[in-house]
């Protein structure tokens, strides 16, 4: 990596820092964080203080700021988003503006500046999406595969995409609220005791972007195999790490454009997918408008499968979920500060 250049959108939200701090401890050359909140780059660069960290200001709604920053760039990591699900309820046409709009600004700069490889995170919840957010990402990703398919695997450029579930200990994220709650002696606020969702630590999802740098093929997008669990062992298992198991909880009702579960893959991507272990690669449906040539060939693999959601994954119990909060070094903080003399 050490003559790499790489461009990390929304560089200081939690996704963007662990990508960035993988980037530099595998030395890479330069990596340039965009982003349009001045305070957080300023308070980044003061933290980290080192030469091989550039900052620009800018919005992925503004192209050319976008290809400003993007001029002599080999790979781009766009994180950039909005991504509360009750926000972008409230304000869909930002979810647009941004989700939408921006992720073509940034791929568009991208292959005109001739990035060699451009991988665009994604989310659960575009898949059958019920709410803003995921309508906005899930149009992302046809945008992305769109565009894909308009330069063809022979370009200079190779766009690929990642879908995750929930990133733990994510800025935003209900374990630091939930932990906070706790500390602060407030019941724990939950939805639906009974929903599930995918739990996956950061260093995971850095994995499946490295995954996808490395073997993406045009068009590709990228899924990690994740467990799951329910809200109400998430809840017990942070109760029970603060050594307060009969903390008091309000379920406080579904908020706007929940799910009961959340899915990573349709039966139908599986039936298109190759299983890599611990990832599937979803491949892009290379067809064009011109439908002729499939009218007589039907497609059965779809209906031997059913979709990957986290009501059928790997259902992770409450000691499992104990142990595997246990590896978050912000979990770890949390416990050590809670823990520790007065």
């Amino acid at each position: 990596m050490k003559n790499e250049c790489v461009l990390i959108t929304g560089g200081t939200g939690s996704f963007g820092k662990t990508m960035l701090h993988d980037l530099l401890q595998r030395g890479c050359g330069e990596i340039r964080i965009f982003s349009r909140d001045e305070e957080k780059q300023d308070a980044l660069r003061n933290r980290l203080r080192n030469e091989n960290v550039r900052f620009y200001i800018g919005d992925i709604r503004d192209r050319d700021s976008v290809t400003r920053a993007m001029a002599g760039v080999n790979r781009v990591f766009h994180a950039a988003a909005l991504k509360q699900v009750p926000s972008c309820e409230f304000f869909p046409l930002e979810a647009v503006r941004t989700n939408i709009l921006g992720s073509e600004n940034v791929i568009h700069a991208a292959v005109a500046a001739g990035v060699r490889s451009v991988v665009c995170l994604s989310t659960d919840k575009a898949v059958m999406p019920v709410n803003a957010m995921g309508i906005s990402k899930a149009m992302m990703e046809k945008i992305a595969i769109a565009l894909a398919r308009a330069i063809g695997p022979d370009a200079a450029t190779t766009i690929s995409l990642v879908r995750y579930g929930n990133v733990m200990y994510s800025r935003g994220s209900v374990i630091p609220l939930f932990i906070n709650q706790i500390k602060s002696r407030q019941p724990i606020t939950v939805t639906e005791p009974a929903m599930t969702r995918f739990l996956m630590p950061l260093r995971d999802s850095v994995a499946l972007v490295n995954h996808a740098f490395t073997c993406a093929r045009q068009g590709d997008l990228f899924i990690r195999k994740a467990a799951a669990s329910t809200i109400a062992n998430l809840v017990r298992a942070l109760a029970e790490l603060l050594g307060v198991p009969n903390h008091p909880v309000e379920q406080i009702g579904w908020r706007h454009g929940e799910k009961l579960y959340e899915t990573l893959a349709t039966a139908q991507e599986l039936g298109q997918s190759e299983d890599m272990g611990d990832y599937y690669r979803i491949c892009m449906d290379g067809r064009d408008l011109n439908y002729r040539a499939y009218f007589t060939e039907g497609e059965d693999e779809t209906a031997r499968r059913e979709d990957y959601h986290s009501h059928n994954t790997e259902r992770l119990d409450v000691d499992k979920v104990k142990a595997l909060l246990l590896t978050l070094p912000e979990v770890q903080a949390e416990l050590y500060a809670w823990n520790k003399p007065a």
